[in-house]
């Protein structure tokens, strides 16, 4: 009987749990886009504030994500500034910028692995025979008016056969700065430095790979225009030959080395890695602790966090998440597969003893704390100034809350940049002090910006001083039908 009574109990529990769980998701939090703390965010505000803004950004759901992630980090290092707390956890902090001392470890185990890549030297018979395909050259380009007629690339053609017979091997670079039509190289001789065959237009890279070293060409007819081409001999190209050589070969013993990785740990991609990573790169930080694997290799896995540990690695104007979202599935494919083996060679790193120095981590600390610093004098929360407004804790966390609304206002009236925060920071602070976003709640927020935009530009429309000069109606044909004004060219 009492195992009875006791199942009886946990039924129940898990019964009225499930309830609250589903009532919480079907009504709950349907007036909160987010909380941070004892802070909320509330679906009027946030409406209000992608809705009435003066910015020219799109009222919809990415929109407002991005809105509501600045509000709450905002918040959270505001909550941070009024308690006294600078964040300077040396344990979260290292946690938190994993993806970026990895790309340093990694950078530093590549470079130790290069020294050791067996790579052809270059040479005069190599530039002679064009190895690899890889060539200099300079030119002089008569170029084609835009949209150009046959008779117009006569003319052209003409102009540039009056000039080919006074260049020569001797006087290129003088007649390429007075004649070519290239603004690029002109100024350079015509030089364009040293490129691979496939790197050029055909007719271009066909015209220079017929030349022997220190011939000039005849006319070449491309896409741009007509072109006179020399190939420098190797005594003048070396500089520049020699450099695009070296790190050719570089490059062809790294793909060496990766393709050899690749067998050696079985690195593979899970058939949904597309739609997994895709999904991760749209939000980010809830995904940041997802251990659901997305690629896998011999003696470990890449788990979705890690996977986006590495994007959020990467510098924000790489903008990595948003290529993500809208790459095709083979790229994305393809860029899950290289932060995989980016994992691999970091274990490889590891195993070297290649990590970073107690100095080197004492300043990432010391710029971590510096970063909060600034982020908090920008936006008017330095603990001192709150301290010398607010002597009670709940106090300065009311006045430091209403510091970053208003220069969240200020952001969205055009009066104030957004500041940006790394995601270290913001990943430490979510760590630290509670937060949550509301999806039900950001959905209701971007119907009422929606509205409120438009009766925004309603109000604007109507406002329009009309004209008082009437605007004549272009004449009828002798069908009756107006006619359509010429474009002028």
């Amino acid at each position: 009987m009492k195992t009875r009574s006791l199942l009886v109990l946990i039924g129940a529990v898990a019964s009225l749990t499930a309830c609250d769980g589903l009532r919480e998701a079907l009504t709950a939090h349907v007036d909160v886009a987010a909380r941070a703390e004892n802070q909320e965010l509330s679906v009027n505000r946030l409406s209000e504030l992608l809705g009435n803004t003066t910015l020219q950004i799109p009222v919809n759901r990415e929109t407002a994500n991005i809105l509501t992630e600045l509000w709450t980090n905002y918040q959270l290092l505001g909550i941070a500034a009024a308690r006294g707390d600078t964040l300077n956890d040396p344990k979260l902090i290292d946690e938190a910028a994993l993806g970026i001392t990895s790309n340093i470890r990694l950078r530093r185990f590549m470079e130790s692995v290069a020294k050791n890549f067996k790579a052809d030297s270059a040479s005069e018979t190599s530039y002679n025979q064009a190895a690899g395909g890889l060539f200099v050259a300079r030119h002089i380009l008569f170029k084609f008016p835009d949209n150009a007629t046959d008779k117009q690339k006569d003319s052209v053609k003409k102009r540039a056969e009056s000039i080919l017979p006074q260049v020569t091997a001797a006087n290129f670079a003088a007649m390429a700065k007075k004649y070519s039509q290239d603004p690029g190289s002109a100024q350079r001789g015509g030089s364009l430095g040293a490129f691979h065959q496939g790197d050029m237009v055909k007719q271009f890279s066909d015209g220079v790979a017929a030349l022997k070293p220190g011939q000039v060409s005849g006319l070449i007819e491309s896409p741009y225009g007509y072109h006179i081409i020399l190939r420098p001999t190797y005594a003048e190209a070396k500089p520049e030959y020699d450099a695009a050589f070296s790190q050719t070969a570089t490059q062809r013993a790294e793909s060496l080395y990766v393709a050899k990785l690749d067998s050696d740990m079985k690195i593979t991609v899970k058939p949904n890695a597309a739609t997994t990573a895709k999904g991760a790169a749209r939000e980010l930080a809830t995904h940041r602790n997802d251990d659901d694997a997305i690629a896998s290799f011999k003696g470990g896995n890449l788990t979705v966090g890690r996977f986006v540990q590495w994007v959020e690695s990467y510098p924000p104007g790489m903008r990595i998440p948003q290529q993500l979202a809208q790459a095709p599935d083979s790229l994305v494919r393809n860029f899950v597969l290289s932060v995989a083996r980016n994992e691999v060679m970091l274990k490889k790193a590891d195993s070297a003893g290649i990590k970073m120095s107690p100095e080197e981590t004492q300043q990432l600390h010391n710029e971590f704390t510096n970063l909060v610093t600034s982020i908090w004098q920008q936006m008017g929360v330095d603990p001192k100034q709150l301290a010398d407004s607010a002597k009670s804790a709940p106090e300065r966390e009311r006045l430091a809350a209403s510091r970053v609304d208003a220069y969240l206002d200020r952001v969205m009236a055009g009066q104030a940049q957004p500041i940006s925060v790394p995601v270290p920071v913001q990943m430490v602070a979510t760590t630290k002090y509670k937060s949550k976003t509301y999806p039900a709640g950001i959905d209701r927020a971007v119907e009422r910006a929606t509205r409120l935009r438009a009766s925004a530009d309603s109000a604007r429309a109507a406002n329009q001083p009309k004209s008082q000069v009437p605007l004549p109606l272009p004449p009828a044909d002798t069908t009756g039908r107006t006619k359509q004004p010429t474009k002028q060219p």
